[in-house]
C-alpha cells in the first residue's frame, strides 16, 4: 500500500511537471483569448510522445512511464480529475426561467441533437469498424461514440466564451446554456447505456449486472437503458434535498468536522453506487453536481427567507427565538456555499488541469493522426452541426444572423468531448486513433466558437450585455456560470 522513496520523488516531480505545464501554457491560451483547455491540453501534449518524446524518448518515458507505480498513481490522479470535471459540468447544469425563448430553446434543442447524432449514426454505418473501435467496441457502441460527437456541446467553454465577451445575461447566452444543458443530459444518459453494455459484453462485468448472470446482448440494452433513467430521475428530482437534510443532520460529524470533506464524500458514493450499479461513475459525478449545486441555491434560498422573516418578527415582541433560529440556517449556507466553492478551487486549480494534461500525453500526432480521417470528419462534423442549429433558430423565427451565431457557439466541444474520448478509449471501445480525432476536434471547434463570437461582438453583430436594454429580473433570471474555465 505504500510507496518507495524514490516512487514518492517520482510521482510528486511528475505532477508537479504536469501542472507546472498545465496552467503555463493555459495562461498563454488565456492571454491570447482562446480557451484555457485547449492550452492545459497542449501543456501535456508536450510532455508526451509526440513533442518531449520525439526530443529524448528516455526523459520521456523516465518522467512518465507506461507502467509502474508512478504510473499507477497518476492514473487515479486522472480518474479523480475526470470525475470532478463532470461534477463541475453537472453543477453548472442549471435551467433558468427563458420566458419568451421557450420556443427558440426547444427547436434548437431538437434540431441541433437529434439531427447531428441520426447523420453520425448514419455514417457510422459505412465505416470499417476495425480502424476506429478497441477490443470491447461493437459496430453498434461505435455507431453511439460516433453520433455523441457530432452531437455534444460544451456547457463550461461556451461559457467561459461568452463570459469573456461579455455576452453573458443576453436573451442569446440564455438560449445556448438552455439547449447545451439538455444536450448534454441527454448525451450523458447515452454515454452510461454505451459504457454499460460495452462492459456487459466482456469477460469482467461488475456491479449489479454480474449477479444477473446472463450473456443476453437484449437484456443488457434494456438493463443499461433504464438503470441510468430510473437513476437520473431519482437523483435530480431527490438528490439536492437529500443533500440538503444530511447537511443539516445533527449527527453528520462529517459535515460537521468539515463541509468540504462532506461534499467530496458525497460525490465519491454516488460514483460508488453507479458502479455498484454496473454503470460508469462518471454519470454518478454528474448527478452529484446536479444535486449539490441545487442542494446550494435551495440552501442560500432558504437561509436568505429565513433570515427575512426573522428580521421581521423582531419588530414584535418575543421575536428573539425566530431571529436566533435563522443564524443556523444563514451559517449552514454560507458553510456549504464555501464548501462548494472550495472544491470548485481545488478541482480547477490541481485535479482538472492534471487530468487535461494526461489526456494531452496520451496523445501521440505522430503515430496515432490520420490527417485524412481527422479533416474529413471534422469538416462533417462542424456542418451537420451548424446546419442543425442554424435550421432549428430558423424554423422558431431567428434572423440570419442569430441563428448562424447560435449554430457557430453550440458547435463548441470542449470539455464534454474531450470526457467522451477519455471514458470510450478507458471502456476499450474505441482505439487511440479514434481518440485523437475526438480530442482534436474538440479542441479546434471550441477555438472556431472563441474566434466567431469575438470578432461578431468587435464588429457590432453580436450585442453585449452592456449594449442590450435591461430587462425586468422576474422574467429573465441568467443561469450562474463558474468564472474558471473548464
Amino acid at each position: 500500500m505504500s510507496l518507495t522513496p524514490s516512487d514518492t520523488a517520482h510521482v510528486l516531480l511528475a505532477l508537479v511537471v504536469l501542472a507546472t505545464c498545465a496552467h503555463g501554457v493555459g495562461h498563454v491560451f488565456k492571454r491570447l483569448r482562446q480557451p484555457q483547455v485547449i492550452g492545459e491540453i497542449v501543456g501535456g501534449l508536450l510532455l508526451g510522445p509526440t513533442v518531449l518524446g520525439r526530443i529524448s524518448p528516455e526523459a520521456q518515458h523516465w518522467l512518465l512511464p507506461p507502467d509502474g507505480p508512478t504510473a499507477a498513481v497518476l492514473g487515479a490522479f486522472y480518474q479523480i480529475g475526470l470525475l470532478l470535471l463532470v461534477w463541475l459540468t453537472g453543477s453548472e447544469l442549471r435551467t433558468s426561467d427563458a420566458g419568451s425563448e421557450r420556443r427558440t430553446i426547444g427547436s434548437v434543442a431538437v434540431s441541433g441533437l437529434v439531427l447531428p447524432f441520426a447523420c453520425g449514426l448514419a455514417v457510422a454505418q459505412v465505416l470499417d469498424p476495425g480502424e476506429l473501435s478497441g477490443p470491447t467496441g461493437s459496430p453498434a457502441t461505435l455507431a453511439l461514440v460516433f453520433g455523441m460527437a457530432i452531437a455534444i456541446t460544451s456547457v463550461p467553454v461556451i461559457s467561459r466564451i461568452m463570459l469573456d465577451l461579455d455576452v453573458l445575461g443576453t436573451r442569446f447566452s440564455r438560449i445556448v446554456l438552455a439547449v447545451a444543458v439538455v444536450e448534454d443530459v441527454v448525451l450523458y444518459v447515452i454515454l452510461a447505456i454505451v459504457l454499460g453494455v460495452a462492459q456487459a459484453e466482456t469477460s469482467d462485468p461488475h456491479g449489479l449486472w454480474s449477479l444477473i448472470g446472463t450473456d443476453s446482448l437484449p437484456l443488457a440494452v434494456v438493463y443499461f437503458t433504464a438503470v441510468p433513467l430510473v437513476f437520473l430521475v431519482v437523483t435530480t428530482r431527490w438528490g439536492p434535498r437529500l443533500f440538503a437534510a444530511l447537511s443539516r443532520c445533527a449527527f453528520n460529524v462529517l459535515n460537521l468536522q468539515s463541509p468540504l470533506a462532506f461534499r467530496i464524500s458525497f460525490v465519491f458514493l454516488l460514483c460508488a453506487g453507479c458502479i455498484g450499479l454496473g454503470i460508469d461513475p462518471i454519470f454518478g459525478a454528474l448527478v452529484a453536481g446536479m444535486s449539490t449545486a441545487g442542494a446550494s441555491a435551495t440552501g442560500a434560498s432558504a437561509a436568505g427567507a429565513s433570515a427575512t422573516g426573522a428580521g421581521a418578527s423582531a419588530a414584535g415582541a418575543g421575536a428573539s427565538a425566530a431571529a436566533a433560529s435563522a443564524v443556523p440556517a444563514g451559517e449552514a449556507a454560507t458553510a456549504a456555499g464555501s464548501s462548494h466553492q472550495t472544491l470548485r478551487s481545488v478541482s480547477l486549480g490541481f485535479f482538472v488541469p492534471v487530468y487535461f494534461a494526461i489526456v494531452g500525453v496520451k496523445l501521440d500526432l505522430a503515430r496515432h493522426l490520420d490527417l485524412v480521417f481527422f479533416c474529413w470528419f471534422l469538416v462533417f462534423a462542424c456542418v451537420v452541426k451548424l446546419v442543425s442549429v442554424w435550421a432549428g433558430a430558423a424554423v422558431a423565427g431567428e434572423s440570419r444572423g442569430s441563428a448562424f451565431h447560435l449554430a457557430v457557439a453550440m458547435n463548441a466541444r470542449g470539455g464534454p468531448g474531450i470526457v467522451l474520448a477519455s471514458t470510450a478509449l478507458q471502456a476499450q471501445i474505441i482505439n487511440e486513433d479514434f481518440f485523437t480525432a475526438l480530442v482534436l476536434l474538440s479542441m479546434v471547434t471550441s477555438q472556431i466558437a472563441g474566434v466567431f463570437l469575438g470578432r461578431a461582438v468587435r464588429a457590432g453583430r453580436l450585442p453585449t450585455k452592456a449594449a442590450q436594454p435591461p430587462e425586468p429580473a422576474a422574467r429573465h433570471r441568467p443561469p450562474r456560470v463558474q468564472q474558471e474555465q473548464l
